[in-house]
């Protein structure tokens, strides 16, 4: 029993325990920040290989989709390959995907190691989640935490950055091979530190192939669907066609995952209160954290006019912002209830939101400075807590499965995010446009200095515009429009964002007993083994 499940002793071998760990989250960092690099260069990328515009988007599609469905597989790969082989494993891999993306020539080359990436990339996260509350005692769990939570969120703030200074000073290859050092020392480190646990192969035995067909049939046609819906409509043929075969994939897989003993995820975790509102607060958050990270680079590239670079310089305050922070929210989490902070981050998340949905065309990195710090400031608070509610009180063997729910919560929540921020924006300018004309053609000041319009183009006008007027004024108009679009997207996601606070008050008190390493794990053995 003791080889199979030898747990890490953080009291008595903390360097071992955190150099393992600080590995884990090394691979983690590197597996966010290549989503985010490999979206601002995608041009570069569809130039150099030659790529049709409405192919270019399944570079970042197809990882996605392998991604969201690594996710919630990751409890059953931890009980099958153990934590430190199943990190071992999918590092490894993600750096041979890497490795061949890099070296691809092709559209179709190109794809299909991006698949590979997105699916080995997929479980690092909630592995490293996991190992928060496997590896350390209650008295470490917030530092912990908040090493995970800090590399998670500032991997895609500075990915702009990252990626624009790769593709301007060197090529777009090294977006994939600066993953390469990283992750190999990442493996070794994690191999030699990491608890050593038996592997299970009988596992395999217990694999149910047809749930795992119909998981990822769901999430696999719930994401084409969100991709497609901002552009094609949501009610159009091919979105409903998809939904429904969503709809009827994820039915099918819920009822025979609750009829199984031993589901290839356990979505009985659930049924625990606190585990239930701390992933209500992870789907929340997931619209806030990427709504933010993606309408901010959509603001600075296409209205102001920015490059990666400049986008990236422009939102290191969100990161410097958290940093800053972070020691504030490991010492708050130690005292205050979990409950109450995670309602504090939430609700100041969801103002700094706000405070960006009044933009005009000509707002830049001023305008932006405040927004951001107030959103870096609460990030941590809006990961933290809600963390320790959902996976802070459950038994060792159920962390793993719970943490690929948790955080699939979260990805699924930004894919939906996303997928309302374009529809408002593709949906909602040209009406925005139409109004502002009617504006200025009555003659309104507050308009046309919104818009920016010469002030003397509309003095003492009404009715139409002339021919030479109206070729002024409508790149304007347009731009203009485009902005109030982006200001309603921005307040529908801190609306959103706000109504996080509505779930907290449904959470029990987490306990501040401090657990047993030793106690957990014979516990978790003597369940594991029946």
């Amino acid at each position: 029993m003791s080889e199979r499940l030898e747990s890490a002793r953080p009291d008595e071998t903390p360097a071992i325990v955190w150099l393992g760990f600080l590995a884990m989250c090394v691979g983690m960092f590197m597996a966010i920040l290549d989503v985010q690099v490999v979206a601002t260069s995608l041009p570069t990328i569809q130039s150099a290989l030659d790529i049709d515009p409405d192919q270019m988007s399944w570079i970042q599609t197809a990882y996605l989709i392998a991604e969201v469905v690594a996710i919630p597989l990751t409890g059953f790969l931890t009980r099958l390959l153990t934590m430190r082989w199943l990190f071992v494993t999918a590092i490894s891999l993600f750096v041979a995907a890497s490795a061949g993306c890099a070296m691809s020539g092709s559209f179709g080359e190109l794809v299909a190691w991006r698949v590979l990436q997105g699916f080995s990339g997929g479980t690092l996260i909630p592995s490293v989640f996991s190992a928060v509350f496997i590896l350390f005692p209650n008295k470490r769990q917030a530092l912990a935490t908040t090493i995970a939570g800090v590399l998670a969120v500032l991997a895609p703030t500075v990915g702009p950055i990252v990626g624009g200074w790769l593709t301007q000073t060197y090529s777009w290859h090294w977006l994939f091979l600066i993953n390469i050092l990283p992750g190999i020392a990442s493996a070794t480190l994690a191999t030699r530190s990491l608890p050593k646990q038996a592997t299970d192969p009988s596992e395999l035995r217990h694999l149910d192939g047809l749930s795992l067909l119909l998981m990822a049939t769901a999430l696999t046609s719930l994401e084409l669907s969100l991709k497609e819906a901002p552009t094609s409509g949501w009610i159009s043929a091919y979105v409903l066609s998809l939904l429904a075969v969503c709809l009827a994939s994820g039915a099918v897989f819920i009822w025979r995952t609750l009829r199984r003993n031993r589901p290839i995820v356990d979505l009985g975790n659930f049924g625990d209160r606190n585990f239930l509102v701390g992933s209500v607060l992870s789907f929340v958050l997931g619209i806030g954290l990427f709504g933010s990270v993606y309408l901010m680079p959509v603001f600075l590239a296409f209205i102001r006019g920015h490059d990666a670079l400049q986008i990236g310089m422009t939102m290191l305050v969100t990161g410097i912002a958290q940093l800053i922070t972070a020691p504030i929210a490991v010492a708050l989490e130690k005292r205050m209830d979990a409950r109450l902070l995670s309602a504090a981050g939430f609700a100041l998340f969801a103002i700094g939101v706000g405070m960006s949905a009044f933009q005009d065309p000509r707002s830049d990195y001023d305008a932006m400075f405040w927004p951001q710090v107030v959103r870096g400031v609460a990030i941590m608070f809006c990961l933290l807590p809600p963390t320790r509610l959902a996976l802070g009180t459950l038994p060792p063997d159920r962390i793993p499965d719970a943490s690929g729910l948790f955080n699939l919560m979260r990805n699924l929540g930004g894919a939906i995010g996303i997928a309302l921020i374009d529809t408002i924006i593709y949906t909602r300018s040209e009406p925005l446009g139409q109004g502002l004309w009617t504006r200025l053609q009555a003659g309104d000041v507050e308009a046309a200095t919104f818009v920016g319009a010469p002030l003397q183009t509309i003095s003492g006008h009404s009715g139409s515009f002339d021919a030479d007027t109206t070729a002024l004024l409508d790149p304007l108009v347009q731009t203009a429009a485009s902005v109030r679009a982006i200001n309603e997207a921005w307040m529908v996601i801190a609306v959103l964002t706000g109504c996080a606070l509505l779930s907290v008050p449904f959470a029990r008190r987490p306990t501040s007993t401090p657990r047993d390493p030793e106690m957990e794990a014979n516990a978790s053995a003597k369940r594991l083994l029946g």
